[in-house]
């Protein structure tokens, strides 16, 4: 989109904010993931209710954040929750505009716009919600040169070397309740102007035991692709009502990381300790057959649990973690275009039954 014609301008998605039981542990934890601490507040830079670290690779940062007490909204949160997906900040031109524009298209405000500053520049944040208690903070920062944002101190000797080939995030897909997917397709059509540029239906996602229904929105250009699921109806529990009851909210199911050599990347997470999702050797059987353009790689894909789809655009590989807490809730994607536009259709049953088997191994199915 040209920003001087498009009245709701993204420039991308800035940062991922997670609530956290304990904020240096999460931080710890993603370096399995290739992430480099680069960034942190806390006691010791003046903060007297939350500890955050921010990781990056390459384009991607998360921040990790965590109540210093028993009280306030993050310590809530995290009770309620579990440790999950607050905030999926988007980077914009103007914060201020942004945000009232927003509000002006019906948008609920949770923050009004707020300049920060230090010795490296200023940023501007606002923010609005979203579904569940997800926010996005709307949030520009033309000129700052700091690490991360002000109030945060850099992490000495940190050093984004590209970790383990993560890029940039592909999507963010967030799970709401039966009958709420219109509703919040039609907000994002609504506010920042979105189209919806796929829509699954329960028959096309779907086994003999569960489904779910499925539309994406994006901002017409590819930086910001939001798919939004919703239950449906089905012999046995689906993964979204298990992601709801655990949760306790509509909120971020999955993040999608950009990779450019899958193989690699996920060899190097598998021997750090990620864990993915398995499907059966048979699979493969007929995945050479429907993607043609895989042959040569079938082997490491297989080797891998690599899954394959192809598009009228072209073809992806995608593989998908285990749940990254205790409670069954955000779980991560890694995925490599060659040119398709999809998000791995042929696979959904594939993978639908590999998460049902751990639902099942939970006690959940």
């Amino acid at each position: 989109m040209n920003t001087e014609e498009d009245s709701f301008p993204i420039l991308g998605i800035d940062y991922i904010q997670f609530f956290v039981g304990n904020a240096k542990q999460a931080a710890h934890y993603y370096k399995c993931f290739g992430f480099t601490p680069i960034a942190w507040m806390g006691l010791e830079t003046g903060s007297r209710d939350s500890v955050s670290y921010c990781v990056q690779q390459n384009e991607v940062r998360f921040v990790f954040t965590g109540a210093l007490g028993p009280d306030g909204p993050m310590a809530e949160h995290v009770r309620l929750h579990g440790d999950g997906v607050h905030d999926v900040a988007l980077r914009v031109p103007d914060a201020e505009e942004a945000h009232r524009v927003a509000v002006d298209r019906g948008a609920t405000s949770v923050a009004e716009p707020e300049v920060f500053e230090d010795e490296y520049g200023k940023v501007v944040k606002a923010g609005i919600a979203t579904y569940g208690e997800t926010i996005h903070s709307l949030i520009s920062r033309p000129d700052y040169s700091g690490p991360f944002f002000p109030g945060f101190e850099p992490i000495e000797d940190a050093h984004d070397d590209g970790g383990l080939g993560i890029k940039h995030i592909d999507h963010v897909v967030g799970n709401v309740e039966l009958g709420k997917m219109n509703e919040w397709v039609a907000f994002y059509e609504r506010i920042m102007g979105f189209t919806e540029l796929r829509h699954f239906s329960d028959e096309e996602i779907s086994t003999e035991y569960s489904a779910l229904m499925s539309k994406v929105v994006w901002d017409g250009e590819g930086k910001i692709k939001l798919p939004i699921n919703e239950p449906a109806e089905g012999k046995n529990k689906s993964q979204i009502e298990e992601y709801l009851e655990y949760y306790k909210t509509p909120g971020v199911q999955h993040i999608a990381m950009a990779t450019e050599d899958i193989v690699a990347t996920v060899e190097s997470m598998r021997a750090a300790g990620i864990q993915f999702l398995r499907v059966p050797g048979t699979y493969y059987e007929d995945v050479k057959q429907r993607v043609p353009e895989i042959a040569d790689k079938l082997d490491a894909l297989q080797r891998n649990g690599i899954l394959a789809d192809n598009d009228e655009d072209g073809y992806l590989l995608q593989i998908f973690s285990k749940p990254v807490q205790d409670r069954p809730t955000v779980f991560f994607e890694v995925i490599e275009r060659h040119g398709a536009k999809g998000f791995g259709a042929g696979n959904f049953k594939a993978l639908f039954q590999a998460i049902e088997r751990d639902q099942a191994a939970r006690g959940n199915l």
